[in-house]
């Protein structure tokens, strides 16, 4: 492999590197009433199927949006397909408007939050009973919170680049270096992640009714609104998500077989309490089946290494056969300042920060591969980010593992290491760009005030609104912003058309099944081939 001191000067001399990166965005919002309350109507049929609709579908409840751009090599393209699909949404919502924030608005009782549907056919049905299990397992309300998952890639001449001078496994595929590649660029993620809940994390407070008087660590802030003072990421804490057969889960990330040996072995093994719950309750399904996880996806984790997949093909197969695609970053907060949930700031920082995990050493993580301490520098930062004097432990790797170190030194360190990629970047597609993105970054540092976090807090006290009311007046004035801005009439044409065709998509799947949905979850099972088989 390349030393570390020739990493950037490689990408420099590499331009043509860095303009192939390729970056995608699904951003989920809850729909809500004029009030803010939960909408509980069903997914507009102007936005087309949710089954088969690439650009505009549901998460886990009726009730939240998913929308999903195409990938692009520029930070330019990609937020202006977002906006184009959130313009061509809010015009198309009625009275209803997108929720800006991570953390739900009033939620109904349990019992009444919709469960996402995506009609008669078995494909669809699957989705549903799997969310069906998920509400089982987890609760609905947690169905309803939201994010901006940020899918990143590198051309393969990164992988060989990083592998020139020697390939630590002899002769390798292509496919068996970006495999390596991005399993270490995860490595790094998991080590430094801790940073963006930092800078970014923008979900301190939630309101009062979603915990419905369960217990919990917050302080009250007002009536509606609890908090930790010194949070970052609520959404990205253990609040809401305390699950024991996740929480025994430990993957592997210091290669992409043990990973996946460990996934299988987790969609495939009971799990006691789910099976007290059974498959069945009155004749209908209420969970794919009763192991550890009903599939993949339901792992909670802030980064996943991905592989798109063929019809009834499961993701972990997949990965074992063809390895690592691209990887999705999954523990951003909804910018409640920005109309599509995410600044051109952050998306540039972000491609920095990826690029830098990517391309430094990422040595692998001691005993079993798991994340060591990262997890809890992870769990500290959400909760207790902007605490003064906060220390964490440096990671699993390091020279100095578990020693404590300050937050704002360790985080002033890493914006020093990940500045050059911002250069490297900003030499490729002109401009300085992203070096302004990582700079903005270092006021945050030494003075925690000006994370969103902290300037959410302050602005809640000073307006003396409540949590539910301040985001509500965001998203009215998000929706109008929305509404009112030039949507390209070609950019609206595409997504009429794709909502309609969407339609007759669905359609065609329902008319064509000629198999029970029981015979179709046992042919699903079926397709999840042991790794070594894969």
């Amino acid at each position: 492999m390349i030393s570390p001191s020739t990493r950037v000067a490689a990408l420099h001399d590499n331009p043509q590197l860095l303009k192939g990166m390729l970056r995608g965005i699904e951003k989920e919002g809850l729909r809500v009433d004029g009030e803010g309350n939960l909408a509980l109507s069903a997914h507009p049929a102007v936005l087309g199927s949710a089954l088969t609709n690439s650009r505009i579908t549901t998460d886990y409840s009726e009730s939240l949006l998913e929308l999903i751009t195409t990938t692009h090599d520029t930070v330019e393209g990609l937020l202006g397909e977002l906006l184009d699909t959130h313009r061509y949404v809010a015009r198309n919502l009625g009275t209803e408007l997108i929720w800006n924030q991570s953390m739900p608005a009033h939620l109904p009782d349990e019992a009444d939050i919709p469960i996402a549907w995506y009609g008669t056919s078995n494909t669809g049905m699957l989705k549903h009973v799997y969310r069906r299990g998920l509400a089982e397992r987890y609760g609905k309300s947690m169905q309803c919170i939201a994010g901006v998952h940020y899918n990143f890639s590198l051309p393969d001449q990164a992988w060989d680049l990083l592998e020139a001078g020697g390939d630590p496994a002899g002769d390798a595929s292509i496919e068996q270096k970006r495999s390596r590649g991005y399993m270490a660029a995860i490595r790094n993620f998991t080590r430094y992640s801790w940073l963006l809940m930092y800078l970014f994390g923008a979900s301190p407070a939630v309101s009062r009714r979603f915990l419905q008087g369960s217990s919990h660590p917050l302080a009250q802030l007002d009536p509606d609104t609890l908090y930790l003072p010194h949070a970052t990421s609520l959404r990205m804490s253990d609040l809401g998500y305390q699950n024991k057969a996740q929480s025994e889960l430990q993957l592997c990330y210091n290669d992409i077989d043990t990973f996946v040996t460990r996934m299988y072995k987790a969609v495939t093994l009971p799990w006691p309490a789910y099976q007290a719950i059974g498959t069945h309750r009155d004749g209908q399904w209420i969970q794919l089946n009763t192991n550890v996880l009903q599939i993949e996806n339901e792992y909670y984790s802030s980064i996943r290494p991905k592989r798109t997949t063929g019809r009834c093909e499961r993701p972990v197969t997949a990965l074992a056969a063809r390895g690592v695609q691209y990887i999705e970053v999954r523990c951003m907060d909804i910018d409640p300042y920005s109309p599509i949930g995410i600044s051109e700031t952050a998306s540039r920082f972000l491609d920095a920060f990826l690029l830098f995990c990517a391309f430094e050493p990422s040595p692998y993580f001691a005993g079993t591969g798991t994340c060591g301490n990262s997890r809890e520098n992870f769990s500290r930062v959400v909760k207790e980010g902007r605490k003064p004097g906060l220390q964490l432990a440096r990671p699993d790797g390091h020279p100095d593992s578990g020693r404590p170190v300050a937050l704002q030194g360790w985080g002033a360190e890493l914006l020093e290491r990940i500045e050059p990629y911002a250069e490297a970047l900003d030499a490729a597609h002109g401009g300085e760009q992203y070096r302004q993105a990582v700079r903005a970054q270092r006021l945050k540092l030494e003075d925690s005030e000006q994370t969103p976090s902290a300037r959410l807090l302050r602005e809640l006290r000073e307006s003396r609104a409540t949590l539910h009311e301040y985001t509500l007046r965001q998203s009215r004035q998000h929706c109008e912003a929305l509404r009112s801005g030039e949507l390209d009439a070609a950019a609206a044409r595409t997504l009429a058309e794709l909502a309609a065709s969407s339609l007759q998509e669905q359609a065609a799947i329902e008319g064509s099944d000629r198999e029970s949905f029981d015979d179709y979850v046992a042919r699903y099972q079926a397709a999840l081939k042991p790794p070594r088989q894969a």
